[in-house]
């Protein structure tokens, strides 16, 4: 008996699939059609777009000119100002490009008394100097700014000051225009009567106190004349 013969040959036939691994493939091309588009995706974000590109050429480009604008405008003129600076304070208190260490006070006055300044050198008088004719004297070596040069070496630039000022007088019922010592920081001191006095500090005079500067041996008599004397 003759079998019967397939006409179909077995390379024609498919091989058979369970209903599972089909799925299983269709799932696989599936996710690897999901995974090609998110790389795609992937590149294109990572890309930067052209149009981003001319925009921050755009920007940087406006920036340049606002900057060279604002270079190239004119600086508005600073208004005046009419207050004392710290310059024109030195400056003011300056004498012949020197500048002072001191500035006499508001009280400051010229006196109604005369005074005359006698030097001694020992016993003997060495010099007497009208004292009246101003309201203040500076005493130093300095004699660019010196109103009585005194060249001892031991003797600063700008030792002392005899200052004229208008205060209070219980004496005299009032106010009234009194005598005034006052050291200029001076690296020997000034001494009153033998006692030295401290610096930047006023001493009042009275009639015929002795003064004293560094190491000189000279020293200086106050003394009040008549107000009708020279």
């Amino acid at each position: 008996m003759e079998r019967r013969r397939d006409h179909h040959s077995n390379h024609d036939r498919k091989p058979y699939e369970r209903p599972n691994d089909r799925h299983n493939n269709n799932d696989r091309e599936r996710e690897g059609g999901r995974s090609r588009d998110r790389v795609q995706r992937r590149d294109v974000d990572e890309g930067e777009p052209p149009s981003n590109n001319n925009n921050n050429n755009n920007n940087n480009n406006n920036n340049q000119q606002q900057q060279q604008q604002t270079k190239d405008a004119p600086k508005p003129k600073e208004a005046p100002n009419f207050g004392v600076s710290g310059a024109l304070t030195a400056e003011a208190n300056t004498f012949k490009g020197v500048v002072l260490k001191y500035a006499e006070p508001q009280e400051a006055r010229k006196p109604v008394t005369k005074y005359r300044l006698y030097s001694f050198k020992g016993k003997e008088q060495v010099d007497m100097i009208p004292v009246s004719r101003q309201s203040a004297y500076l005493f130093g070596r300095d004699r660019i700014v010196a109103d009585i040069p005194v060249d001892h070496p031991s003797i600063s630039k700008q030792h002392a000051v005899l200052q004229y000022r208008f205060v209070s007088s219980s004496d005299q019922g009032g106010r009234a225009v009194k005598p005034y010592i006052i050291d200029l920081d001076s690296a020997n001191g000034t001494f009153l009567n033998g006692q030295k006095i401290d610096g930047s500090r006023y001493y009042e005079l009275k009639n015929q106190d002795v003064i004293k500067f560094g190491f000189s041996s000279r020293d200086h008599v106050l003394m009040a004349e008549d107000a009708d004397e020279d």
